[in-house]
């Protein structure tokens, strides 16, 4: 494995390979590497020639300097880690001053009303900081393929925009949520939860598997009302937000349409710690 720090020594490496025509493939990361990360390095190997991963840990999408601050970062194990999956992983972690050039703030966006909703009405600026930094990367990494995960589902939706509008030639993937065996799904931040807190994460998983057995059958109201009635019974977890939205335009809905495709979204904080998750509904 090669390790860049530094933009023009990455970027004339890169060029090489292509040079050679060799596909990229391309995974962002913040690091605190685990095994939901590991799933989309994996199928980038298997479609490209050579895959980036780049550990970044980006200023501009927290609204909260100290969940800024107290983001898990061992970038030791992280390279201990990738070293062991593949000699055709390329890291790339650079500090803030190499991606931000010494300015660090966030460019503006137009998302129409994809970054409205959710995350984007509870996190303000995260999505502005999110697509500065990956308009950055893409430009910088120039790869032909990139993967992300669905768990952070309203972040694909407006990278995906992001393509469209910038007309990057590159392909997104979209790869599935990864889990522990009990639902659990894999995140960074779980790493900040004691065991008992991460048991009784579990209950975001199963509210939403709750909304996804009964979306056909109930109407959304009930639905509603089941998942606030099983959050009572823990007061460790305070609901940000529960909502129904369309999977294409993210707006929470009131009413169900034929020939639609619908996500339950959820978001909480569990002994202080802020966790999100999505699922299908179809």
């Amino acid at each position: 494995m090669i390790i860049f720090k530094n933009i023009p020594d990455f970027k004339n490496h890169i060029r090489k390979l292509k040079n050679d025509n060799f596909r990229i493939g391309f995974v962002p990361t913040m690091g605190a590497l685990h095994d939901g990360h590991i799933s989309l390095i994996k199928k980038s190997i298997l479609e490209n020639d050579y895959s980036v991963v780049s550990i970044f840990i980006n200023p501009t999408q927290f609204n909260d300097i100290n969940d800024f601050k107290s983001y898990p970062n061992d970038i030791s194990k992280d390279i201990e880690l990738l070293d062991s999956i593949s000699e055709n992983i390329i890291l790339f972690n650079p500090d803030a001053d190499e991606i931000y050039s010494g300015k660090v703030f966030s460019d503006s966006y137009d998302f129409g009303d994809l970054d409205k909703y959710m995350e984007g009405e509870h996190r303000q600026g995260h999505f502005q900081g999110v697509a500065t930094v990956v308009h950055k990367l893409f430009e910088i990494v120039t790869a032909d393929n990139v993967y992300f995960g669905e768990k952070d589902f309203q972040q694909l939706r407006i990278i995906e925009d992001l393509v469209l509008k910038i007309g990057f030639k590159l392909k997104i993937t979209r790869c599935e949520t990864i889990r522990q065996n009990d639902g659990l799904a894999l995140s960074s931040r779980n790493k900040k939860l004691d065991i008992s807190s991460q048991n009784i994460a579990t209950n975001l998983f199963k509210a939403l598997s709750f909304a996804k057995k009964n979306f056909e059958n109930l109407d959304l109201e009930k639905i509603h009302t089941n998942v606030e009635d099983l959050f009572e019974n823990f007061p460790q977890i305070s609901i940000e937000y529960f909502a129904i939205a369309n999977e294409k335009d993210l707006k929470p809905i009131k009413k169900k349409k034929k020939n639609q495709k619908y996500r339950a979204f959820i978001a909480a904080d569990i002994s202080g710690v802020r966790l999100i998750d999505n699922i299908k509904l179809y």
